[in-house]
């Protein structure tokens, strides 16, 4: 058994390796400014029957989404949600240019609130095409909420924003609204009518998960591998009314799972994006989208069965505890991967991050199968040294020293405190499954309990040998702080990418880049005639050599992290134009094409019938 084990043992990167990976790149670790004056907790009010894991329910409700709110031209706003202070709050990022307005809280007044509703997270998006920035709030306890800009409005305080009810008809002084317990969403145009729908991925079923006078009411999932007791998602389809709710778009055993993170893009090149849905407790989901415009249609895709691939590693089948996701080219192949997060602690709970990719050749052969129910990914998380992290959440790709290659912040760490849980959750993780929808089969986990505590955000590099090291250590990025969501995007238009990341009951942090050598980049503005972002936009760089770089505008999307809407390519050394090739839906849902070639450096582009730059 020994000498199996050392036979069959990837080798890990050496000191060297991993310095030399870390060279490229610097970051400055900045503080990011929050209003003061709120009450402060380290653990949240819940449930009578959740109260001796009242640690474990207080483990999510960390976020931050990178936007441009003030219309200026630049992704330098951020939308943090604080559980320690339970409030969504709006803050200039701390680049260069930070002080340009006080920080302020997002206040949902007059809609009704009470003290059993907590936000989890902020999305930004133009959802009334007004060419402003509006901002989507989801809670634990209620249905989501807009705050819509207001006309003429610089979307520097308070006043500058509208709550308006996401739901229709769910109350006036009063919520009587059903009790959502929502930690995903992603923003896209299902549909294909050219205007962005919105998703809401729910958690715990509707029910009184943090409501303290209540004793009962609420349940755990009914399975650690295939749970789909969970709460159900949402679809809203935008009309010219309003947005309309959607209860019917996903298969039933799909849209009850226990949704911890969702991401969307066209994978097949039909200009429909597609949606992986990261389950906790078991059975994430890649699923084709079928729609037609004013019919949310998807259908689950898995990949084909292997006699060498485990059930719990195959795409559609796996058991593991999916937390977040993101979709990115991680091979150079010009098609999109995905890098899902899952539970990867030794001695602890060891399962594997999973990185799917793109084995399909062509996005033809891609769609073909897809139409098929087959998904041709394979998982190379081991191969590629991503399989093990620890407790994964949130994660983004992004190329932050512009040379071409993508790398991969993770966040990891679950609660922090003094006792160990790691035995007692082991013995769940092996209890019948007729136990755990029940609360009172679970073992504590309180404050001051810890899992995965001490874990720290991942910076995963590949290196020359096409294997990844994380260099987070020597990027100083180490903190052993649980993390959460993370936030990307060229902030102060200096070419580089800037990343921040939430924290779970400790501050958030903003990591200015200072890539001393980073190569040149294309930075991106895809906007419709209004000024909204055009979101799954497909951008394809092709460098001289015939490379081919892919990136998108992003929706938001991931665990409870949204990047900046701005496309961000890496050049490397290419000094001159490049050709540049749009592919993207109009208001009128036609798909458009047309190739550029642009020159390094930022670029606003207006996308209708035909492109102009502004």
């Amino acid at each position: 058994m020994v000498g199996m084990f050392y036979a069959v043992k990837l080798p890990e990167p050496s000191a060297a390796e991993i310095e030399k990976s870390a060279e490229p790149f610097a970051f400055d670790a900045k503080s990011i400014a929050l209003p003061s004056g709120y009450p402060q907790q380290t653990v949240r009010k819940v449930n009578k029957k959740y109260k001796h894991i009242d640690g474990w329910i207080s483990s999510v409700g960390a976020g931050v989404s990178m936007t441009d709110a003030d219309n200026d031209g630049l992704p330098n706003d951020l939308c943090v949600t604080d559980p320690r202070i339970d409030q969504v709050a709006v803050t200039p990022a701390p680049d260069s240019r930070a002080g340009r307005y006080e920080p302020f809280v997002l206040n949902p007044a007059p809609l009704p609130m009470s003290s059993v509703m907590a936000p989890m997270g902020c999305a930004a998006g133009d959802f009334n095409e007004d060419g402003r920035t509006d901002l989507l709030v989801y809670y634990w306890g209620r249905t989501p909420i807009v705050f819509e800009a207001r006309p003429g409005a610089d979307g520097r305080s308070l006043a500058s924003y509208k709550p308006v009810e996401l739901m229709k008809g769910v109350g006036a002084d009063t919520y009587d609204g059903p009790q959502w317990n929502s930690n995903a969403t992603t923003i896209a145009d299902f549909d294909g009518d050219g205007h962005d729908d919105i998703f809401i991925g729910n958690y715990f079923p509707d029910s009184p998960v943090l409501d303290p006078s209540k004793n009962g009411g609420v349940e755990m999932n009914e399975s650690l591998s295939h749970a789909e007791n969970g709460g159900e998602d949402h679809f809203f389809r935008w009309t010219p009314e309003g947005f309309e709710h959607i209860d019917d778009a996903l298969p039933r055993e799909v849209r009850t799972g226990w949704t911890l993170g969702a991401a969307a893009t066209d994978l097949d090149g039909d200009q429909l994006p597609e949606m992986f849905l990261a389950h906790d407790f078991g059975n994430s989901q890649l699923l084709h989208n079928r729609s037609r415009p004013g019919k949310i249609e998807y259908a689950v895709v898995k990949a084909p069965r292997d006699a060498l691939v485990p059930k719990s590693k195959r795409l559609g089948t796996s058991s593991f505890k999916g937390m977040g996701v993101d979709f990115g080219d991680l091979n150079g192949d010009g098609r999109y991967d995905m890098f899902v997060s899952n539970i990867t602690t030794s001695f602890g709970i060891q399962e594997s991050n999973f990185a799917f990719m793109d084995a399909s050749g062509s996005k033809d052969r891609l769609r073909s199968k897809f139409k098929k129910g087959e998904a041709l990914y394979e998982d190379r998380s081991a191969p590629l040294n991503l399989a093990w992290s620890g407790w994964g959440w949130d994660v983004k790709t992004g190329d932050f020293d512009n040379s071409g290659t993508l790398a991969i912040a993770q966040t990891t760490g679950f609660v922090k405190g003094k006792t160990n849980r790691w035995p007692q959750l082991q013995e769940l993780a092996t209890a019948n499954d007729g136990l755990t929808s029940n609360p009172l089969f679970w073992p504590n986990v309180r404050e001051n309990d810890d899992l995965g505590g001490d874990q720290t955000l991942r910076f995963f590099v590949k290196g020359e040998n096409g294997r990844y090291a994380n260099v987070a250590s020597e990027l100083g990025m180490s903190v052993p702080v649980p993390t959460r969501g993370i936030a990307t995007g060229d902030t102060d238009g200096d070419g580089r990418l800037d990343m921040a990341v939430a924290r779970q009951w400790a501050e958030p942090v903003f990591y200015q880049n200072k890539a001393p050598n980073a190569g040149e980049s294309l930075g991106l503005r895809l906007l419709h005639p209004s000024g909204s972002p055009v979101v799954d936009a497909q951008v394809t760089v092709v460098l001289p050599d015939g490379t081919r770089r892919v990136s998108r505008v992003d929706g938001g999307g991931g665990h409870s992290g949204k990047r900046a809407h701005d496309v961000h390519i890496g050049l490397g050394k290419q000094t001159g134009p490049v050709e540049t090739r749009l592919k993207w839906r109009d208001r009128d849902g036609q798909v458009r094409e047309e190739t550029l070639r642009l020159s390094p450096g930022r670029h606003t582009l207006e996308l209708a019938a035909t492109v102009k730059e502004k």
